[in-house]
Formats: C-alpha cells, sequence, structure tokens
C-alpha cells in the first residue's frame, strides 16, 4: 500500500464543505468501531443508583453486557441492577413486546424498581416493535417510570449515542422545583468531578453541585435535577438533556468542555459566574496566570514541532488549534466529524495550518501515512515501540480525562514538551526512516 495514493483520497480541512461527505476513512472497510451504544447505556446507567437496567435483545448481547456488570458493586452483581429479555426466532418474526411485558411484571414483583430503563439492540431495532409506546404503557401501569433507550449499533460508529440518549432519557425523572442555587453536571464520563479543578472552583465560591450525570447520582437527584441554578455541560453528549431542561425548567446551561486554551477556560468561567451571579474567587486569577506561563513555555519550545491527531480526551479542533497557536505544524487530523460547535476553532486553526482530514480512527492504514508525512508527535492510542521506529514519539494524554479548567493547560503542554524531547532523542539516535 502506497501513503501517497492514501492521502490523495484525503481532502484539506480548508475543502471540507459538507463533513459528512468530505471526511473520507484511510481504508474502503468502516470502522464500526469497538463498543457498541448498548455498552454506552450500560456505562451510563451503572452511574445511576437505584435504576434497574433491562436489556432487549439476543443472547449475546444479554450475555456481554451481563458479563460486564456482574463484577461491579455499582450493579450490584448477579442479582443486581441489569437483567435481561432475550430474544429468539419466534420473537423476531412475531414481535417481542408481549414477552417483555411478562418479564417486567416478573421483575415489578420480585423487585419493585424504582425507575427501569428499557434497553433495546439490533435485533427489536430491525423488527420495528413500538418499545416508546411500551414504556409509556408500563409506567402508567404500574406507577414507575420506565424509559426507552435505542442502542442500534448499524446507524453509528460507537458506543457514544448509547450514553447521550439514556443521559436525555433521565429527563422524565424530572420534576419541577424551586430553585436552590446549586448547579448539575451533565455529561463527565472519566474521573471524578471531585477531583477537578472546576469542582475546587465551586466549592470554593459556596456552589453546592446536585446531580452528577450520568457520573454519579441517585434517582432523587434526579428528581430534583430541575432546582439547580445552572446545568454544567461538560460534553456534547450532555447538550440534549440541557436543551430539554432549559426549554421545561428555565435552567440555562455552560458548555464547559475539556478546552485546554486558557482563552476558552476563562469563557467558560465568566459565562458560568454570570449565571450564578456570585463573585469568581480569587484562586481563578492565580490559576489562570499558571495556565498561561504553561502558554508561553509552549511557544518558547514546541514552535515547528510536527503531529498528527489521533484521539484524546479533548476536542480535536479546539486542540489542534491551540497546538497550532504554540507554533506547531498538524499534518492530520482524525475525527469523527466537524460540528457547529467547532466552526470558530476550524477558522482560527487555518490561520496557520491546513491538515488532511480523515475519519476516526483506524492505526492500521496509517503506519503508510507515516512514512510519507514524517510527523514528530502522534497524539492518542498506538503501539509505542512501533512509532518510535518511524522516528515518532507519543503524546499520552488519557490523564486529561479526568481534568476540567485551567490544569489542563499546564498538563497538555507538559505531555507535548514531554513527547516533543523524546521525539528530538529518538530522531538523534537514528531511528527515523
Amino acid at each position: 500500500m502506497d501513503g501517497n495514493e492514501l492521502l490523495s483520497r484525503l481532502k484539506r480541512l480548508s475543502e471540507i464543505e459538507d463533513p459528512g461527505k468530505d471526511i473520507h476513512a484511510l481504508s474502503y472497510a468502516q470502522f464500526p468501531g469497538t463498543h457498541c451504544p448498548l455498552m454506552g447505556a450500560a456505562m451510563a446507567l451503572r452511574g445511576i443508583d437505584g435504576a434497574v437496567m433491562m436489556i432487549i435483545g439476543t443472547d449475546e448481547c444479554a450475555y456481554y453486557t451481563k458479563h460486564m456488570t456482574i463484577h461491579s458493586d455499582d450493579w450490584g452483581g448477579l442479582d443486581g441492577r441489569c437483567v435481561s429479555v432475550t430474544i429468539d426466532q419466534h420473537d423476531i418474526t412475531f414481535g417481542c413486546v408481549k414477552k417483555v411485558e411478562a418479564a417486567f411484571a416478573e421483575l415489578m414483583e420480585e423487585r419493585c424498581p424504582e425507575a427501569v430503563f428499557l434497553v433495546t439492540t439490533c435485533v427489536p431495532e430491525i423488527i420495528g416493535d413500538d418499545f416508546d409506546a411500551a414504556a409509556a404503557a408500563l409506567s402508567e401501569s404500574y406507577g414507575v417510570p420506565v424509559m426507552a433507550v435505542h442502542t442500534e449499533h448499524f446507524k453509528c460508529d460507537n458506543h457514544m449515542p448509547g450514553v447521550e440518549r439514556t443521559i436525555t432519557a433521565c429527563f422524565q425523572l424530572m420534576q419541577p422545583q424551586q430553585p436552590d442555587g446549586s448547579v448539575n453536571v451533565l455529561g463527565q464520563r472519566m474521573g471524578r468531578f471531585e477531583d477537578t479543578e472546576l469542582f475546587r472552583v465551586l466549592e470554593a465560591a459556596g456552589v453546592r453541585v446536585g446531580a452528577r450525570i450520568p457520573s454519579g447520582c441517585t434517582l432523587e437527584e434526579l428528581r430534583r435535577a430541575g432546582a439547580a441554578r445552572v446545568n454544567i455541560v461538560v460534553n456534547d453528549i450532555g447538550l440534549p438533556l440541557a436543551k430539554k431542561m432549559r426549554q421545561r425548567f428555565g435552567t440555562p446551561y455552560v458548555f464547559f468542555d475539556k478546552f485546554v486554551d486558557p482563552q476558552h477556560i476563562a469563557a467558560a468561567y465568566d459565562e458560568l459566574f454570570a449565571f450564578l451571579a456570585c463573585p469568581q474567587p480569587a484562586m481563578l486569577a492565580a490559576l489562570r496566570a499558571e495556565a498561561e506561563a504553561a502558554v508561553a513555555h509552549g511557544r518558547e519550545t514546541l514552535g515547528g514541532t510536527s503531529f498528527i491527531y489521533g484521539n484524546t480526551p479533548f476536542r480535536a479542533f479546539e486542540s489542534c488549534a491551540f497546538m497550532a497557536s504554540l507554533g506547531m505544524e498538524p499534518k492530520l487530523i482524525q475525527c469523527h466529524g466537524i460540528g457547529d460547535a467547532d466552526a470558530a476553532d476550524v477558522q482560527q486553526l487555518l490561520k496557520s495550518a491546513d491538515p488532511y482530514i480523515t475519519q476516526s480512527a483506524n492505526i492500521s492504514p496509517m503506519q503508510y501515512i507515516y512514512d510519507v508525512l514524517r510527523p514528530m508527535l502522534y497524539l492518542g492510542h498506538e503501539y509505542p515501540m512501533r512509532l518510535r521506529k518511524k522516528g515518532i514519539a507519543q503524546v499520552h494524554t488519557d490523564m486529561g480525562g479526568g481534568m476540567l479548567g485551567y490544569e489542563l493547560t499546564a498538563y497538555f503542554v507538559k505531555q507535548l514538551s514531554l513527547a516533543a524531547d523524546e521525539a528530538q532523542s529518538i530522531r538523534e539516535g537514528g531511528m527515523q526512516p
């Protein structure tokens, strides 16, 4: 396989007019993602204490999800919150709603759960049973909230839609409340919110944190989530729920993702405290100063460092635009797409660079791309020794998944600097292609 031929399939960032059509993969075979939305639903429901997950699907779907949850204290083990309704050939032919209704009756008799999420998988979605209607009917019959979550894999390429749909389904549990000045955190996937800079800042300001969806909350906290003064959305997957809450309860939201540019972080803090109508704690000035010092150091040491972006906990175009502002050179960006929220970052990036764009992430054909583009750094998951043989150093960023705020800037610049030093050492040692 020839790397130049592969690159000829791709467009540069400035040439992307329709992201759905113009962002091409490096291989004709499409990678469907390591995990399906069913796993995403399980990941989300793990953090919602008291909620029962009823999987509706084939025995394979039920087995693998039960295997995932059986050893987790959050799920309660073998007799815990994960149950299933396995369907067979008869159900595929004639429908499985009646079987689900019978299983639900058994569940209510034995356990009396406070809330149940009916999680459908690929086969029930294909045969067309209406589980939104079934969930509504079961909720009315038994007097408990029943939410349908659709996790078909044939419409997406990763597990994130399952997380998003589960979070959004929590809206049905919420009830009107008197405002109490708290904040909700929507969309956190990695780490504990209590360990983030953002939590420490809120604590210093005397702001109470309410529901953390889905990283850790109870059904009662979900019912009272409408009392929050503001919702903090820390990932795109929390946006649909935030918009529903704004429409029903009037709760504003602040988009506070894993930004690495101090200017974006400062803007998020400013918006948040404006909604809270309280002064920012004094610690923020010192935190921003540390972040700006890290940026200054990066501009002195990272200029001219080339890279390929694979996958990190950060926003692809925001982080690439930030690296370009340090004088770094993006050769190629792997991404899942370009959304409206990326528009400003894309325009900022185009002021200094015009990298190739491809779908994320298939590292097999990337081996041929390395020989053509010859980057110094690779950001994302790869095999380090394989990269070293190409003269490339890997940037490790996974620890940033549990951070929010200015702490990300210093962490990111440090990891870039460490990898740049390693790349220089590799190339001085004669390991470049």
